[in-house]
């Protein structure tokens, strides 16, 4: 015999639950870019990587894995489809020889280029979709994620 009240709490949480919308609302949106960047061989999570690459020196694993808010064995393995695609190289950092520098490679250059423009466009479509509720989004999705 199920319990009413477990279940109205059941329902509850599934209408008010602020990780649950940010874990569906996340689903959905990778696979939107990942569709978008498909043509590309790249997923959402993979530009999200190139980019936070692109800086005048090559960052840390563990600067990346801050940005990315992600630990830095899990950058790594990201990291390792890139580098068979030749997008990055992974080097010791040699003012640290116990670390780990990432950097992007003339074709990892040339790939988040060409990614760029497509996120430009995915992007401005999903904002365009929340209408004025995106600048709100963003501030609420930074105040959590800070």
């Amino acid at each position: 015999m199920s319990n009413p009240a477990a279940w109205a709490t059941t329902l509850h949480i599934k209408d008010h639950c602020l990780c649950l919308h940010a874990q569906r609302a996340a689903r959905a949106l990778s696979r939107r870019f990942d569709e978008a960047f498909r043509p590309l061989g790249i997923t959402s999570g993979q530009f999200s990587l190139l980019n936070s690459l692109n800086r005048p020196e090559p960052p840390t694993i563990g600067a990346v894995a801050a940005l990315l808010v992600m630990d830095r064995s899990t950058v790594t393995a990201n990291l390792k489809p890139l580098e068979r695609m030749g997008a990055v190289v992974v080097r010791v950092d040699e003012k640290d020889r116990r670390g780990r520098r990432a950097a992007l490679t003339d074709a990892g250059r040339a790939l988040l280029a060409a990614a760029t423009p497509v996120w430009v466009a995915e992007h401005a479509a999903v904002e365009a979709g929340l209408g004025r509720d995106a600048e709100g989004l963003r501030a609420g999705l930074g105040a959590v994620s800070r």
